[in-house]
């Protein structure tokens, strides 16, 4: 397929992969780029002398294009976005925060720049800021998520009306049906977290992954709205949150239950009780572990399928 996204990037699909917080390291954004989409780095999780490690092995597992994405509001911010132009990566996806501050300076030095927002007012700023591409995430995703709890499906048609650069979807796509629906609303590519999050390059601990596979429809909740939104699947962890939650409990005495490495110790370390175990809402739907080749190639096969069977007439 020929469309701006493709272009934008030089690959194959329109497919990209999730930049998650310890799963999204070298071999996974390696493996998906192999595989004819865009793989990603998630510079979230890393400190600045592990994602330069990243970058590096994974220039050495491909030569096809790869990215790096990064959360602005980090404090190493500006160090990530140091090293990631150094080592001549040429795509970046950001996100939490504004796009205003380093899109010029990012574009200066030859990237391409993706911003990833939940709502259609956000858009428009991007546009203004002058990126190349938006992610716009319904609030089906896992991990942080959209304070306005907007659906995909209202999402993606929203945003195609106000702004006139690629949208690109992201928020409840696990299959090449749910990437149909997505183009038909206006996106360009899709961009999958959970299945990639469950393939077998992730870099999440086995028990997580099998917990995904195990996991059943409405066993994820949006939690921690006075902090920043994200999508859990439950657990002790999330019930713990949903008590104090639901108690009135400050923002302080919530940053303080999260500030034990929750995410790390639950989808890093395997602890499916006391960690914090990010994921969408797609995650009932997993029920294998597969490569993340096989996933590339089974969306796209399904996505031309169901092109090819909707009734026009």
């Amino acid at each position: 397929m020929n469309n701006r996204i493709t272009k934008l990037f030089g690959i194959k699909y329109p497919i990209i992969q999730g930049g998650m917080i310890w799963c999204s390291g070298a071999k996974l954004a390696a493996a998906v780029s192999n595989a004819g989409g865009l793989g990603l780095i998630g510079a979230g999780s890393m400190y600045p002398d592990i994602l330069r490690g990243h970058i590096k092995k994974c220039k050495i597992l491909t030569d096809k294009p790869f990215g790096v994405n990064l959360p602005l509001l980090m404090g190493d911010a500006e160090e990530k976005i140091n090293i990631i132009i150094e080592e001549g990566v040429k795509i970046i996806f950001t996100s939490a925060g504004s796009p205003k501050k380093w899109t010029p300076f990012l574009k200066e030095n030859g990237l391409k720049v993706v911003h990833i927002v939940a709502a259609s007012k956000h858009g428009i700023k991007c546009e203004v800021a002058g990126v190349d591409a938006i992610v716009a995430e319904g609030f089906e995703a896992g991990g942080h998520n959209g304070r306005e709890e907007t659906t995909t499906m209202c999402l993606i048609p929203k945003i195609t009306q106000e702004v006139n650069i690629p949208i690109i979807a992201a928020g409840g796509i696990g299959s090449g049906r749910a990437m149909a629906a997505a183009f038909a609303l206006g996106a360009e590519a899709v961009q999958i977290g959970s299945l990639f999050a469950a393939s077998k390059e992730s870099s999440a601990h086995k028990n997580f992954k099998q917990k995904i596979i195990e996991s059943k429809e409405g066993e994820t909740l949006l939690m921690l709205k006075k902090l920043a939104p994200v999508r859990l699947l439950s657990n002790a962890f999330s019930f713990e949150v949903f008590e104090q939650e639901s108690g009135g409990a400050s923002k302080d005495e919530l940053k303080e239950l999260l500030g034990k490495a929750r995410a790390k110790r639950g989808m890093f370390e395997g602890d499916l009780l006391e960690g914090e175990l990010e994921i969408g809402q797609v995650s009932s739907m997993i029920d294998n572990l597969k490569s993340a080749g096989e996933i590339v190639e089974e969306v796209w096969k399904e996505f031309q399928d169901v092109l090819e069977q909707l009734p026009y007439n």
